[in-house]
């Protein structure tokens, strides 16, 4: 099979390469995936480039990356009814502590980490599932329902922001996003009731304004930086669901604040997600598509051996929606 994959850490145009690999076979309790397309998200950007503290070297001698991807079932296992073969499935956590992920034409991983698609989703919204998808429906709704909440998403154009923005709407919650300059028009079509410029030196007294009072839950993608407004804006016994902290790794809290309101942390990595809120994270996806209140943005679709480009491109900033391989 036509695989892209890497050896060591480096540039992506350095390390990745287009080559043919061995096909999987299915272990007991697997299925193999015929996949049409891969979704590749900053986390496999990272991975490839040796960025995670500590690593020094690739886990396995080769790596086919990415989590995400959608296909068809070829092949099952041993234990996996032989029913499933040709079902629609989207894929998560293909590589997530595995070898090979789902830049490659096949894939092979138990049974469970292949869902069944509804036929009136697109393989290509399901590629976009996995990280970003699941990543934003938990952190909307990891605490229960948000009807009549008010909630302030961060970073409403990117990916999972946007996804967030959308799925907080469909529930019935009041949302304040914030994007760059710029963007507004974008996030506002996707249900925002406010937009706001994140660097807006009024931020918080203009969130504060809107909200009435103040945010019942925030989905935050960058912890760090955002920590002393959220310290402001948050409402008594809030919750803050962060889900990322790239530009500071070691934040400062305002601990006293945070303290006198009582406010919650909840941090999110959708790869550890147990499984009965995976499941319900799954099921309310798959009812915002199907309602039609869902539609996952798409900023770049590449073929295979682009794929090189394809992780810049995912680290590019202001992109706006995922960037996907066609196998």
């Amino acid at each position: 099979m036509r695989a892209a994959s890497y050896t060591s850490f480096g540039a992506s145009h350095d390390v990745l390469e287009l080559s043919d690999q061995p096909t999987p076979a299915p272990g007991a309790g697997e299925v193999v995936v015929k996949l049409l397309w891969s979704g590749v998200n900053p986390s496999d950007a990272k991975a490839r480039a040796g960025a995670r503290p500590g690593v020094t070297k690739p886990a396995f001698d080769r790596i086919i990356p990415h989590s995400d991807g959608s296909g068809l079932i070829a092949a099952v296992g041993d234990g996996v009814s032989a029913g499933r073969v040709g079902q629609r499935v989207w894929v998560f956590n293909a590589q997530w502590q595995r070898a090979f992920g789902t830049a490659a034409e096949f894939v092979s991983l138990p049974a469970s980490q292949a869902i069944p698609l509804p036929d009136d989703i697109s393989f290509e919204t399901a590629a976009t599932l996995g990280i970003p998808g699941l990543t934003a429906c938990h952190t909307v709704f990891g605490g229960g329902d948000i009807a009549g909440q008010v909630l302030l998403i961060s970073g409403g154009a990117g990916a999972v922001g946007h996804n967030a923005v959308q799925l907080a709407k469909w529930s019935g919650a009041k949302v304040i996003a914030t994007a760059s300059a710029g963007a507004e028009d974008y996030v506002r079509a996707a249900g925002a009731d406010l937009v706001l410029d994140y660097n807006d030196p009024d931020l918080a007294a203009k969130i504060l304004g809107a909200s009435g009072g103040g945010i019942d839950r925030a989905v935050e993608v960058e912890f760090g930086q955002n920590a002393p407004l959220l310290a402001d804006v948050m409402k008594p016994l809030g919750t803050v669901a962060a889900y990322g902290s790239g530009k500071a790794m070691a934040p400062e809290l305002p601990f006293g604040p945070y303290l006198f309101k009582a406010l919650k942390i909840d941090i999110t990595l959708i790869y550890i997600l147990p499984d009965a809120q995976r499941a319900k994270a799954i099921t309310l996806l798959h009812n915002a598509l199907l309602e039609g209140a869902l539609t996952p943005a798409i900023a770049h679709r590449l073929p295979l051996e682009d794929c090189a480009r394809a992780h810049d491109l995912v680290m590019q900033p202001g992109r706006r929606g995922a960037v996907l391989l066609d196998i």
